[in-house]
């Protein structure tokens, strides 16, 4: 049902009012928020952990940049908002959280357009019960069509890299010296470079096997990391890189066709081959490592989970779920390393400060002490003591 909230004193319109609240990733919305409040969202296919610290804080609507079902999976964190009477705007777009500031007034209209005043600045579609339940019941179906393909290629996928997946078989032999060694796998991905850079303190102090995986191999170039191996389409990879003594594999085609073979021909440099049924040179990175006896893995970039799985991301594929699931418990995401090796809370460090204050004080009473009588400086430092020493004596007469 439709609420109709009290009017501004600047407008009688029709519709649901109230204080638009910046709530998205960064947005400071949540700290002054109040109930009746607008909270301005972006949650694709929001869940329910998401929709329950919405609830708690009582909106009165949400207005989602993004959509609130999708219709990839099916998500019961529109039901939780409806059910707690709070009206649902979706799809207003990125830009409209430029376009307001945080506390202003606003109006939703019955057709889920947010006006500021006059001014029209978003137009968005209201959830209904009715359209909430139709884009689940079509999720589901979707969601089971996908994962029923999915391990359908993933059958496929076993089918023909048994022998891969079991016994290794055309895993390249180079890297023997993995063995009981950590390795740290890097692949280009949108923040891969500031991993590295944080991981800094693991690489110092157990030096791993690295790996460079396409383009990311340049990074490590970049960083002043010489990568051990580089597994990748050379085309993407910097000649620099390639003479830099890693050992180059090329991801290829089962029947040995490898891109870029040509370019590492005229580099004049050599290379090794792995044949396999998948074209991610992570995948292949990671059972290169796993074949070899590393003791663990790092792996920066290229990770995936259920939600990507379940979502069908380009990455998530079967080969790369199967290759992850053979290095089992030997893989870490770098994020489990890097928090590790996070430096700890300056609050943990104070007594450090006061140790230290102590140090500079009693240093500064020595050089006070020793400049200031007439005979030399270590004199006065005895002289001090001394008259310290039978001034205790005599307090315990």
């Amino acid at each position: 049902m439709w609420r109709m909230s009290l009017f501004s004193r600047n407008s009688d319109l029709p519709g649901e009012h109230g204080a638009l609240r910046d709530c998205t990733p960064g947005g400071k919305g949540m700290k002054k928020f109040a109930e009746g409040d607008f909270a301005v969202i972006n949650a694709a296919n929001i869940s329910r952990q998401e929709a329950q610290t919405l609830v708690d804080i009582k909106p009165a609507a949400v207005i989602n940049v993004a959509e609130f079902t999708t219709g990839s999976i099916p998500n019961y964190g529109p039901h939780m908002l409806l059910d707690a009477d709070v009206t649902l705007v979706e799809g207003v777009g990125e830009e409209f959280v430029s376009s307001f500031k945080d506390g202003k007034k606003a109006r939703i209209s019955e057709e889920g357009t947010v006006f500021v005043g006059d001014k029209k600045i978003a137009s968005g579609s209201i959830v209904t019960r009715e359209k909430a339940e139709e884009k689940f019941s079509e999720a589901q179906r979707e969601l089971i069509d996908h994962m029923e393909a999915y391990f359908g290629n993933s059958i496929e996928f076993i089918h023909a890299e048994g022998p891969l997946l079991i016994d290794g078989l055309g895993v390249p032999d180079s890297g023997t010296e993995m063995a009981g060694r950590k390795v740290l796998v890097v692949s280009p991905s949108e923040d891969h470079r500031n991993k590295v850079k944080l991981l800094r303190n693991f690489i110092r102090e157990y030096e791993p096997i690295i790996i460079g995986v396409d383009g990311a191999a340049d990074t490590l170039a970049e960083l002043g990391y010489k990568p051990d191996f580089i597994v990748g389409d050379p085309s993407a990879i910097s000649s620099e890189t390639l003479r830099s003594g890693a050992r180059v594999i090329l991801p290829a085609e089962p029947d040995g066709t490898a891109e870029g073979l040509e370019r590492i021909q005229d580099l004049g440099i050599g290379a090794m081959t792995f044949p396999a049924a998948t074209d991610s040179a992570t995948d292949l990175a990671l059972l290169l490592a796993d074949y070899h006896g590393a003791q663990m893995i790092v792996q920066v970039g290229g990770s995936i989970d259920l939600d990507d799985v379940f979502a069908n991301e380009a990455h998530a594929t079967p080969a790369a779920l199967l290759s992850r699931m053979k290095a089992g418990t030997r893989l870490v995401d770098a994020d489990a390393v890097i928090n590790l090796y996070t430096a700890p809370s300056s609050t943990n460090t104070g007594w450090l400060w006061a140790v230290l204050g102590i140090l500079v004080a009693l240093a500064a009473i020595v050089l006070i002490v020793g400049l200031g009588g007439d005979a030399s400086f270590g004199q006065n430092l005895i002289d001090t003591w001394n008259n310290i020493a039978l001034s205790v004596q005599g307090w315990f007469k």
